[in-house]
């Protein structure tokens, strides 16, 4: 019932024009992001971050889910007519939404992409209004040592299983965590990492980081024509009368579902979704052999459950401060920028602002849908944007949204600083999520490690006394083991060959 009250409490503050304005632009602007090959909603979102740090929170939080939510779907439009994902969520698309393009049926195909995105995104913002303040309700009956092990938790899903490599994943949260430790010591007042350096004893700001590690290095690559294409003439030809949408009722359920699933389990993500959502809608046809040569179910489950996987990512990101991929990592910093601490206590000490966030998500699902029917024709017209415009445009909006947080030539110079290292890590495959993660959950941890420790006079014992600390303590560990498990599964499996069998005789 408490639920219902603040969804009604939230609500009238999303008729306010401001914030109306910024979700209607945040929805344009995410479609054309995601229309743009090599750009992505965490891109988006990172740029605009600096640029709304004057703002209201509930207009900034407006224009970041419409980015988050136009986005999703703008990756189907350059996936449907070139055959190029502008998203990693995209892919799956390509299989069956280019060949109905191919085949003459681009509008057709773009429509479906539309309402299954609509609907997908509709779904998953129901989803985070009704799950995650029971959830956080939960998360209030955690202590120093609960929280310590949730953060560890965090840390440890995403670095470990966010990359292709363990040790990858681990290198880039360690980045994260000596980021976090620059500035005053929050309990002792000593000065950490700042090379008596005025500039660094409030910290690093976390828009500093967000913007150099996701925004600049998708600049540099327009800049060295990385994500250059040809996109030639690209034709929508006619909508295709006497389809059956009811026939696709039943793929939209059971892609939502998959998405909701995905959403919640850190580190799998939208193009995950897709692709389960893909090969198990294939799995229940009776038209097997269609897939791949332009069934419309086939580009329904996809673009359906990545959407589905958007607001199901923040529910534990909102409660529990571990966001499910790299976007809702960036959305945390968004929040901390706003004097937002996610966590259990923002569902009580922010609530209007909270749901209305929420309500932001479901209300941007059908503002997309309103916005890709009218401008169909002007996004395909974004896929021909010159690269050598974007580029520099995206290193201007940065420059100037960093330089306007505290009017500092050294934090601009220090997000430069972050882009080349975020460049370096993605020519190394070295994901950046775990930092970002690590910069907002690593003092988290240490304080209440610390807590921990004061309250049970150094007592490690403590730690793991209560049954919360316990459960997330062995979660922690299968976490670390899950990279070795299916080695040690093939090892047990093994059957030795006649050679083997001599040696043993």
């Amino acid at each position: 019932m408490e639920v219902f009250v603040n969804i009604m409490n939230a609500a009238p503050g999303l008729l306010d024009p401001a914030v109306i304005i910024a979700m209607i632009a945040g929805t344009a602007i995410g479609i054309a992001v995601g229309a743009l090959p090599g750009l992505s909603a965490t891109m988006g979102i990172a740029v605009l971050i600096p640029l709304t740090f004057s703002m209201e929170p509930l207009v900034a939080l407006g224009m970041i889910a419409g980015i988050y939510n136009g986005s999703m779907y703008g990756g189907s439009i350059p996936a449907i007519l070139l055959r190029i994902p502008g998203t990693p969520a995209g892919i799956a698309t390509v299989f069956d939404g280019h060949e109905m393009a191919k085949q003459g049926k681009a509008r057709l195909a773009l429509d479906i992409s539309l309402v299954s995105s609509s609907l997908g995104s509709a779904v998953s913002a129901i989803a985070l209004l009704l799950v995650a303040p029971p959830l956080a309700m939960i998360a209030l009956k955690f202590g120093p040592a609960d929280y310590f092990w949730l953060a560890v938790f965090g840390m440890t899903t995403i670095a470990i299983l966010l990359a292709g490599s363990p040790a990858k994943g681990i290198l880039s949260a360690c980045f994260g965590l000596v980021v976090g430790l620059v500035g005053i010591d929050g309990i002792s007042g000593a000065e950490r990492f700042t090379f008596d350096t005025l500039e660094l004893i409030s910290g690093i700001h976390i828009i500093v980081l967000l913007t150099g590690l996701y925004a600049i290095p998708p600049a540099i690559d327009l800049l060295m024509g990385r994500n250059a294409i040809e996109t030639g003439e690209i034709e929508l030809g006619d909508r295709s009368k006497g389809f059956k949408w009811s026939s696709l009722i039943p793929t939209w359920i059971r892609a939502s579902g998959i998405g909701l699933v995905i959403g919640l389990i850190p580190a799998l993500g939208g193009n995950v979704a897709a692709l389960m959502a893909w090969n198990e809608e294939r799995r229940y046809s009776k038209n097997k052999e269609n897939w791949g040569k332009g069934e419309p179910a086939g580009l329904a489950a996809p673009e359906c459950a990545n959407n589905a996987d958007t607001a199901a990512t923040l529910i534990p990101a909102l409660t529990l401060g571990i966001p499910g991929n790299a976007v809702a990592a960036v959305i945390l910093g968004a929040l901390l920028v706003h004097g937002l601490q996610p966590g259990p206590e923002l569902f009580r000490a922010n609530a209007e602002v909270t749901y209305g966030f929420m309500l932001t998500m479901l209300v941007t699902s059908g503002m997309m849908f309103v916005i890709g029917k009218l401008g169909a024709k002007a996004y395909v017209n974004v896929l021909r944007v010159s690269r050598q415009i974007l580029g520099p445009m995206i290193l201007a909006l940065t420059v100037v949204g960093v330089y306007a947080i505290h009017n500092s030539i050294f934090e601009v110079v220090l997000m430069l600083c972050f882009g080349l290292v975020g460049f370096a890590m993605e020519r190394m495959a070295i994901p950046t999520a775990p930092a970002v993660l690590a910069v907002i959950l690593g003092p988290i941890a240490e304080e209440n490690l610390r807590r921990s420790l004061l309250i049970s006079g150094d007592n490690l014992w403590y730690l793991v006394q209560s049954p919360i600390s316990i459960v997330l303590a062995f979660l922690v560990l299968v976490a670390l083991a899950a990279p070795w498990l299916p080695k040690l599964k093939l090892r047990s499996t093994h059957v030795p060959n006649e050679s083997e069998n001599d040696e043993e005789r």
